[in-house]
């Protein structure tokens, strides 16, 4: 598994390259599918609890991603949470992979419309990433894995750009776009 480091306001020492390697390295045992993991340290301040370091860890399984984001003002401290976490997701999704394999059962979705707003509003931030052709179960898997409240994907009978979302119910829901 490669395990690409970034620092922002942080100093890599040795010992926190080891350490990093050494608790994130180990999360290859649970699931060898990892292809790349990518973790970010920062350093900084907020209001309510002062300086505290930010470790966010993003795991790329095939067509999914696994990530995981903790806050603390010990640097190791913060390393430790998010592994914790996303050790949990990972078997999560060991556990979601096995009972899509055992029951082949789709979860149902609820078709909702949903309209958008309309006051101009300044782009702050830009976002690019790889969409791999998926079902809706498939998203539904990764807006769980993610902690997302909504999820946008492919899909895979259509070929058009979806997006399935949380709802206040419990339920999900499916923006499906309907050319004109």
């Amino acid at each position: 598994m490669e395990i690409e480091l970034l620092a922002r306001h942080v100093e890599l020492s040795d010992k926190v390259r080891d350490y990093v390697d050494k608790k994130i390295g180990r999360l290859d045992r649970y699931l060898p599918d990892i292809k790349a993991t990518r973790v970010e340290l920062s350093h900084g301040t907020q209001r309510s609890r002062g300086e505290v370091y930010r470790v966010q860890i993003t795991a790329w399984v095939d067509a999914t991603v696994l990530r995981a984001e903790e806050m603390e003002s010990d640097l190791f401290a913060a390393i430790d949470l998010a592994s914790d976490k996303l050790h949990r997701q990972i078997e999560r999704y060991r556990g979601r992979r096995l009972d899509r394999w055992h029951e082949g059962d789709r979860m149902p979705l609820e078709a909702d419309e949903d309209h958008a707003a309309t006051e101009p509003v300044d782009v702050v931030r830009r976002k690019r990433f790889a969409m791999h052709p998926m079902d809706e179960a498939e998203a539904i898997d990764q807006l769980a894995l993610l902690g997302h409240d909504f999820y946008l994907f492919m899909n895979d009978d259509t070929g058009l750009v979806n997006v399935v979302y949380r709802r206040k119910d419990g339920g999900y829901g499916l923006i499906e776009p309907v050319l004109a």
